[in-house]
């Protein structure tokens, strides 16, 4: 399971994106000192950093320094109200993977997570076998199975192709948009949404579980 560690010194900030990634499958862990945030990073394998550069005391930028120095295996999105050019660059070279400004859209920051989770291989969407609850897809076969393994589950390219997208995403959140670019290499006269929600609605009943894939206005599509 990706493991994120949130370093924010605004509490309420804190815990309501620990509450939010957690919902998306994601286990965290909270800091909200850049202390603090080093002595987890000493005990605990951490994919990702959120990493808020305005922290009191030792800040983000320290943070980021001893982590680039050390050598620490973790992918780092620094978070900042500083939103000028030159602020992004030196988070940069200091050794961040990304740069948020605050405020930020929350499916934006989901958005920058896979992205990192896709460049560091820290996601499965490289592995052969993919298990959810009771799915398993075989992308080496490309073979979906549903009742953990006992029954096989005969998809069309696109259904298999956004079951793919979902299981990649561990539980989080893929938005209608995001499944069509990666699925759908030609184009169509109809609305993407309506094209998605049509093969949705279409693979919930070929899971046999129309609880398995949970949609969200504004969020998107996620396996439970």
């Amino acid at each position: 399971m990706m493991r994120i560690l949130i370093v924010e010194d605004d509490r309420e900030l804190a815990a309501a994106l620990d509450d939010a990634l957690r919902y998306e499958g994601y286990a965290t862990s909270l800091a909200t000192t850049g202390v603090e945030a080093l002595k987890i990073l000493a005990g605990t394998n951490v994919d990702i950093m959120l990493l808020d550069r305005d922290l009191p005391v030792l800040s983000g930028d320290a943070v980021m320094a001893t982590v680039a120095a050390n050598r620490i295996p973790v992918a780092v999105i620094m978070l900042t109200a500083a939103a000028e050019v030159s602020d992004r660059v030196s988070g940069l070279d200091l050794g961040a993977d990304d740069y948020l400004t605050k405020p930020f859209a929350y499916p934006e920051l989901l958005a920058r997570i896979r992205a990192l989770q896709r460049r560091s291989g820290t996601s499965n969407a490289t592995a052969a076998v993919l298990t959810r609850g009771a799915i398993t897809l075989d992308s080496t076969r490309r073979l979906v199975f549903r009742d953990h393994g006992r029954t096989l589950v005969k998809l069309t390219p696109k259904e298999y192709g956004i079951l793919l997208e979902l299981m990649r995403a561990e539980g989080g959140y893929v938005t209608a948009h995001e499944l069509y670019d990666a699925v759908w290499d030609e184009p169509t006269a109809a609305d993407p949404t309506d094209v998605i929600k049509t093969t949705i609605y279409s693979l919930r009943r070929k899971l046999a579980d129309r609880e398995a894939i949970v949609s969200t206005r504004g969020e998107g599509y996620r396996l439970q």
